[in-house]
């Protein structure tokens, strides 16, 4: 596991929108080349469907598998997440983290914390926050211990929890705690605004940001229109990542196959056109501009298929790549 913490920390970057530093090489181990296979169920990852999603996500070219169990907080007031019949159960998160390693792959265990419905996590803002840090702490270190149970390569400490992830002091602690449950890479799922606001970046291995970007204004599947769109966001993030001394991780990313999907990448309800082509243009424009820079650490995809009968978003619309271009062009960038 030491020798994982030293491929994604390690931070070679000399802070310039440059490619690669002398010595590294593009699509080597120090950079993350991940799916993320999402739970909304108890017993997901015991589906049967389970070891074929593994198999289909390795075939990709992917050599990560992120999952991500969740709790939840009935009002975003609330005191602390509890477990729901939503909750990934701990025995089938152990058994997924034994068949993703059987198929290849290294695992990033990132426990979210979710409000009812569509409501957005960054709205969690506790009225008692030191009785929230308390019950989060124990909330995270539960999964740093199964983390470490399982030889998991990666945490994530929390994910979009901009409410809350301004309290620098806590989550200091809460990193610390951390720590003393596992001693594997760690990092924070901040969103696209967030994480500049964040000032506990150097208490982690790596910066994470879940990479949700507007692209463009329209619609578009132009290469050009899109590498443009990526080129002064990809300026500033070399810029941030040299200050922090650390890699950025995109801890998520993703495209609905929907008409829209550059313009609100956030979104899973854009329109209710299928465009698989502009979701594929925007993963090859992605990779293109962010591969083999230094100081990236590469990106695990929003998402792989939903599970059998719990998805509310039709395949063809949705984030997956699956049977879609854009999962050919997984197919051919990370072929090398």
């Amino acid at each position: 596991m030491a020798a994982v913490l030293l491929a994604v920390a390690g931070c070679t970057s000399t802070g310039t929108d440059k490619g690669a530093a002398p010595g590294s090489t593009p699509g080597t181990e120090t950079t993350m080349r991940g799916m993320t296979l999402p739970s909304w169920n108890r017993d997901d990852y015991d589906s049967p469907d389970a070891p074929r999603y593994l198999r289909d996500i390795r075939a990709t070219g992917a050599r990560w598998v992120t999952l991500t169990p969740t709790w939840y907080q009935a009002r975003a007031t609330d005191s602390g997440p509890h477990t729901t019949e939503e909750t990934a159960d701990d025995a089938s998160l152990r058994r997924i983290v034994e068949r993703a390693h059987a198929a290849g792959l290294k695992v990033m265990i990132k426990p979210h914390v979710d409000l009812p419905g569509d409501l957005d996590r960054a709205r969690i803002r506790p009225r008692d926050r030191g009785a929230w840090f308390t019950a989060y702490r124990r909330f995270i270190t539960h999964y740093a211990d199964l983390a470490a149970d399982t030889d998991a390569e990666q945490l994530a400490v929390g994910t979009e929890l901009a409410g809350v992830s301004g309290d620098t002091a806590p989550w200091t602690e809460v990193i610390k705690a951390v720590r003393d449950h596992y001693d594997g890479p760690l990092t924070y799922a901040a969103n696209y605004d967030e994480y500049r606001h964040i000032r506990f970046w150097k208490a982690l291995d790596v910066i994470g940001i879940d990479a949700y970007w507007p692209l463009t204004g329209k619609p578009s599947a132009d290469p050009a229109v899109l590498n443009r769109a990526w080129a002064p966001i990809r300026r500033e993030l070399a810029e941030f990542s040299a200050r922090q001394g650390r890699r950025i991780l995109f801890t998520e990313a993703g495209y609905v196959s929907q008409s829209g999907s550059t313009t609100a990448p956030y979104s899973w309800t854009v329109s209710e056109r299928p465009a698989p082509a502009e979701q594929a243009a925007a993963y090859r424009a992605l990779l293109d501009s962010f591969e083999g820079r230094s100081w990236w650490a590469g990106v695990c995809w929003w998402m792989w298929d939903d599970w059998p009968g719990s998805g509310e978003t039709p395949a063809r619309l949705a984030y997956t790549p699956h049977g879609k271009p854009a999962e050919q062009v997984l197919r051919e960038k990370w072929a090398r």
